[in-house]
């Protein structure tokens, strides 16, 4: 696998911006090569007919939606945080009250779906909260005061049978599996 495919594969799980000493030190690689590599990334996004763009500044980057997009953008997210939630979302959310905090691979592990999307959207709600676990340079997930609120409980423990589902074998199973 290239260098340059792995760095635009963490950038995209990241969704946070990254020191090239972060990214260099994950892959074991130097940062000088970091930073060339995030020049040919940079180049290959950075234009109009792509829908995501590389922010990049100093030794920082990350991976971002394209700002010629901002129309498009606004209309999805409006969409996306009034109404309902969706069965998707409902179980995401479920998901992250019974083994958060959790990571977003470890979440699409056990969901066996990619989850960006819907993350993003229980943080635009303000369901969920995220907070960086610095050992594996993810973000990680819990449910939030406003959601803990709105179910009327004062801890995720006191939701129905926390204990065994937030510890159930298959679960369990499903982690060990390679992330």
């Amino acid at each position: 696998m290239s260098l340059i495919s792995q760095i635009e594969s963490i950038l995209f799980v990241a969704s946070k911006p990254l020191t090239f000493a972060q990214i260099a030190k994950a892959l074991g690689v130097s940062e000088q090569k970091v930073a060339e590599a995030a020049n040919e990334i940079v180049k290959r996004f950075n234009h109009d007919e792509s829908g995501i763009h590389i922010l990049h500044e100093g030794t920082q980057m990350q991976m971002a939606t394209n700002p010629v997009n901002v129309d498009a953008m606004s209309a999805f997210i409006k969409d996306e945080v009034s109404g309902e939630l969706t069965k998707a979302q409902l179980e995401t959310l479920t998901v992250v009250a019974y083994r958060g905090p959790i990571t977003r691979p470890e979440l699409e592990q056990i969901r066996g779906v990619n989850c960006a999307i819907i993350l993003r959207t229980l943080l635009m709600r303000g369901l969920i909260e995220e907070d960086e676990d610095r050992e594996k340079m993810l973000q990680t997930y819990q449910v939030s005061m406003d959601a803990l609120r709105h179910l009327g409980i004062s801890s995720t423990r006191e939701l129905p049978e926390y204990e065994s589902l937030h510890a159930h074998d298959h679960i369990q199973e499903a982690l060990r599996e390679e992330i």
